[in-house]
């Protein structure tokens, strides 16, 4: 039974402090357990992230490859597949709108690619910024229509 008085706490979860510089008798005496002179041993004695001791560090040995294109538009890509499967049947529309909505797309999608991949059943009227011929095909002969859209 748990009373107030053999009540203690869970073995290792309370630890006591380091007492530093106290005696030669405590394992952490003169030096603090910091060793002898150098760098390491004095207040405030720290190096930055990365250096070398004074050698020229990797980050500036090795050359800079590339870039990012702040420009590039992110593209929603689907094939026919994806829209049979994916797509709910009650949607007759397909916009770039509509698949963030559904949570087909990322949020940050710019454009909609519509590839002909797969093959689909229903008529479907998309509105994409790119569809390929072979899915514009594929999406009239199921009696659906393709619109371009321009930015």
């Amino acid at each position: 039974m748990i009373k107030l008085n053999n009540l203690k706490p869970q073995p290792g979860s309370n630890s006591q402090r380091k007492r530093l510089g106290r005696g030669s008798g405590s394992g952490l005496g003169p030096t603090a357990g910091k060793g002898d002179k150098g760098q390491l041993q004095r207040s405030g004695g720290s190096v930055r992230l990365g250096f070398e001791g004074g050698q020229t560090p990797l980050y500036r040995r090795l050359a800079k490859r590339g870039f990012t294109n702040i420009h590039a538009k992110k593209h929603a890509v689907f094939n026919l597949a994806d829209l049979e499967t994916k797509l709910p049947s009650d949607i007759k529309e397909l916009t770039l709108a509509v698949a963030k909505e559904m949570g087909l797309a990322k949020r940050d999608s710019d454009r909609l690619v519509v590839l002909g991949n797969g093959n689909i059943t229903r008529g479907l009227k998309v509105k994409a910024h790119r569809v390929s011929d072979a899915a514009v095909e594929k999406i009239k002969s199921a009696g659906g229509s393709v619109e371009i859209v321009r930015i």
